[in-house]
């Protein structure tokens, strides 16, 4: 056995290792994160404030949002700094808890999304008792289970992370997420692939088998209607759904469920970019442009935030005087 010293600190690569691409990569990062944030906070302002909103469903969305904020804010602001600094080292001890945290909160996500298509397939399949079955109160307990259940999971796979030695301190990847930093393990972590084979495709993938299951019933109670117009309401209802957990799954289960022996760490982190930025910019322009309801609550805020200008004291005293003169 070698000698090896332990790690304290960790050096990210970054997105790109081309010193030319670095401005690119900071304009294009920025805008994306500042279309998403202010994209999703606006999301959680209008399901909050108008009363139309506020329904199980749009409390959901408003959870949504809110998770695409923290999923952001937790990789994005340190890979900006990072991408114009030369010294781009982060210690040991805040790698793990970026670790925890991004795990915690995009595993979130999926529970999310799965409680939204179940809130679908009552509204759908059971319309009659959807007030009775799809409550606030409900919706606000399966939020709570399953950040109980994600922090749980999070925790489990940090605290074996930390019983890893590793040999380098390079981690290829813009922050700390458990694929490179298994990468850089003196051995192979055998219990940890294995963790993430068992318990962490029950938590991460059982969502999207409930997603499944769910819109394989709505697409059945359909089928029996034979109906063009319950058709076309269906999809209008579950368009905008089906495309953000095609978004978040398609990258997720690329990402990770497969042999640390497949990876490609420049791809990977290419790849990342992808559902820690690009997914949560989307979510909001989706439900927005693709929901009603949402562009009329929107609407109506923006109708209320001019006449709140117009009837201010100064602009009635400026009006005045206007006439006067």
């Amino acid at each position: 056995m070698r000698n090896r010293t332990k790690v304290t600190e960790f050096i990210l690569l970054g997105l790109s290792s081309w010193p030319a691409m670095q401005p690119v990569i900071f304009g294009i990062v920025l805008a994306m994160y500042l279309v998403a944030f202010i994209g999703n906070a606006l999301l959680i302002i209008v399901a909050h404030s108008d009363i139309k909103l506020q329904t199980p469903m749009y409390f959901l969305l408003s959870q949504l949002s809110f998770i695409d904020i923290f999923l952001t804010t937790i990789t994005v602001p340190q890979m900006l700094v990072h991408t114009l600094s030369i010294d781009r080292t982060i210690s040991y001890n805040r790698c793990m808890v970026q670790l925890f945290f991004f795990m915690t909160v995009g595993s979130m996500e999926g529970h999310l999304l799965a409680a939204m298509a179940y809130d679908r397939y009552v509204a759908i399949c059971d319309p009659l008792r959807y007030s009775s079955i799809v409550s606030r109160l409900l919706c606000l307990r399966i939020t709570l289970t399953s950040w109980v259940v994600v922090t749980l999971n999070s925790l489990l796979y940090s605290v074996l992370v930390t019983r890893l030695t590793f040999c380098d301190n390079q981690v290829t990847h813009f922050f700390c997420d458990i694929t490179p930093l298994l990468q850089l393990s003196c051995t192979r972590p055998i219990v940890n692939e294995m963790l993430i084979f068992t318990e962490g495709v029950a938590v991460v993938l059982s969502p999207f088998f409930f997603i499944l299951a769910s819109y394989a019933r709505i697409g059945i109670a359909i089928a029996r209607l034979h109906s063009v117009a319950a058709l076309r309401k269906a999809l209008s209802t579950c368009s905008s759904h089906i495309l953000v957990v095609l978004l978040l799954y398609g990258s997720v289960i690329r990402m990770y469920l497969r042999p640390s022996s497949s990876y490609d760490l420049n791809q990977d982190r290419q790849v990342a970019i992808f559902y820690t930025v690009v997914t949560p910019m989307l979510n909001p322009l989706i439900y927005s442009l693709r929901n009603q309801e949402v562009k009329g609550a929107m609407k109506r805020m923006g109708k209320k935030l001019c006449n709140s200008r117009k009837f201010r004291p100064g602009s009635q005293l400026n009006g005045k005087w206007q006439q006067i003169t």
